[in-house]
C-alpha cells in the first residue's frame, strides 16, 4: 500500500489532489487548518477507492505540529511514499501603491511574512520531517507547488511570487541532496485554475485570464492533481529536480 499526504487538501487542488491519489490506490492523510473540512473529505477518499485515509488538523508553519503529524501518519500507515506540499495563501499589495505624488498604500510586513511563513517555510517544514521516513525506507517522492508566477513574477504578488521561486530553488536543491536516497523532487507550477477564491472574481477578471490562456479555458483542479499523480508514479521515474508548467499556455500568451 502506498501512502500520500497532501497538505491544503481540504479545497481546490489539494482536495482534487488527494482524491485523485485515493482513486490510484493510495491511502490518503488529507492536511489542512480547516479541520472540518480535512474530516468531510475522508468518506469521499474512501468511495474513491483509498484503502485507508485520515483528515488532519496540521499548520504547516508549526514544526512541532507538523513532526508530530507525520510520526502519527507513519505509526498508522507504516510509511510515507508521496508528500504533496499544496498548501498555501495569498495577500495580495503592491510593493508601493503610488497615487497623486504619494504613497497611498505598501505591503504590510504582516502580510509579506504570513505568505512567506505558509507557502515557503511550511514546504521547508513538511519536507524536513517527511524526508528522513523516506530515507529509511529508500525511496519516496516530494512535490512542490509552485506556480507560473514563480517564473515570470506577477503584478501585486511580491511575496507570493517570491515564495513560488524559493520553491523551485527547494525542488532543485533537495533533488541534489536527496536523490542518492531514491527519493525525487519534482514542483508543479499551475497556471490560472478555476478554484473557488478564482470563480469568486468578476467576471471581467476572470475573462482577462482566460484571454491570456491561449487553450481558451481556465484550468480545472483535475488539471493539476493529474501531474501530481504523475509525477508520483513510476512512470516518471526520471523526472526529478523539474518544475512542470500546466497553464494551457499562459506563459505563451502572455
Amino acid at each position: 500500500m502506498r501512502v500520500a499526504i497532501v497538505t491544503g487538501g481540504a479545497a481546490g487542488i489539494g482536495r482534487a489532489t488527494a482524491l485523485r491519489f485515493a482513486q490510484g490506490g493510495y491511502a490518503v492523510s488529507a492536511w489542512d487548518v480547516d479541520e472540518a473540512g480535512a474530516a468531510a473529505l475522508v468518506p469521499a477518499l474512501q468511495a474513491a477507492g483509498a484503502p485507508d485515509a485520515e483528515g488532519r488538523k496540521v499548520d504547516v508553519t508549526d514544526s512541532a505540529a507538523v513532526e508530530k503529524a507525520v510520526a502519527e501518519v507513519v505509526a498508522r500507515f507504516g510509511r510515507v511514499d508521496a508528500l504533496v506540499n499544496n498548501a498555501g495563501i495569498v495577500r495580495d499589495s503592491q510593493l508601493v501603491k503610488w497615487k497623486e505624488g504619494a504613497v497611498a498604500s505598501t505591503m504590510t510586513d504582516a502580510d509579506f511574512d504570513k505568505v512567506i511563513a505558509v507557502n515557503l517555510k511550511g514546504v521547508f517544514t513538511c519536507t524536513r520531517a517527511a524526508a528522513p521516513h523516506m530515507i529509511k525506507q529508500g525511496s519516496g517522492v516530494v512535490l512542490n507547488a509552485s506556480s507560473v508566477v514563480g517564473l515570470y513574477g506577477n503584478f501585486g504578488q511580491t511575496n507570493y511570487a517570491a515564495t513560488k521561486a524559493g520553491v523551485i530553488s527547494f525542488t532543485q536543491t533537495w533533488a541534489r541532496e536527496l536523490g542518492k536516497f531514491g527519493i525525487r523532487v519534482n514542483a508543479v507550477a499551475p497556471g490560472f485554475v478555476a478554484t473557488d477564491i478564482i470563480k469568486a472574481m468578476p467576471e471581467k477578471v476572470i475573462a482577462g485570464m482566460v484571454a491570456k490562456t491561449p487553450v481558451g479555458r481556465m484550468g480545472k483542479p483535475e488539471d493539476i492533481a493529474e501531474a501530481y499523480f504523475w509525477l508520483a508514479s513510476d512512470a516518471a521515474s526520471f523526472v526529478h529536480g523539474a518544475t512542470l508548467s500546466v497553464d494551457g499556455g499562459l506563459v505563451l500568451g502572455t
